[in-house]
């Protein structure tokens, strides 16, 4: 993936276990260290066991982290800081970001991992690692035939998240 950072063996990788393969996730500590603390607090807590990718758009994104699989939203700590500042994170394909409402300091729980290059993205939504391993996973569950509101009709889910 063009222009993406080499992977960094001091970097800390987390494991998703989904019912569509494993994912593997490169966090970018020293570049985006608030989502990464962030991102990592849920890992730990077991927050993402049994959550759903609740919105997949082919050539976009796969969301999740925030429902779990009866389609109930997750209770969630407080919203972080917008952490845009270090420009050379970008949105390749397989980047993984912060998602958030129409508020800039929103994000909580819920984040994804682009499908194809989203630069649109750049600076407005806060990149945090990288897919190191299961890009074809990410394509798998990317391709998910969904209904009218891009959730899949068959639910994807995280069954557990790790630091490796």
């Amino acid at each position: 993936m063009a222009g993406e950072p080499a992977p960094n063996p001091s970097n800390p990788r987390v494991k998703l276990q989904t019912s569509a393969g494993d994912i593997v996730v490169e966090l970018f500590e020293k570049e985006a260290p608030v989502s990464v603390k962030n991102f990592l607090e849920y890992v730990k807590s077991g927050h993402y066991d049994g959550t759903i990718f609740h919105r997949v758009i082919k050539g976009f994104v796969i969301q999740g982290g925030g429902y779990d699989t009866a389609g109930r939203q997750k209770s969630t700590r407080a919203p972080i800081k917008l952490e845009v500042n270090y420009p050379t994170l970008k949105h390749w394909n397989g980047a993984l970001s912060m998602a958030r409402t129409m508020v800039r300091d929103s994000a909580t729980a819920q984040f994804y991992i682009c499908h194809g290059a989203q630069p649109g993205l750049d600076r407005e939504y806060a990149v945090f690692g990288i897919v190191r391993e299961g890009m074809p996973v990410v394509e798998k569950i990317a391709t998910t035939p969904t209904d009218r509101q891009d959730k899949p009709k068959t639910d994807v889910s995280i069954t557990k998240a790790s630091v490796l």
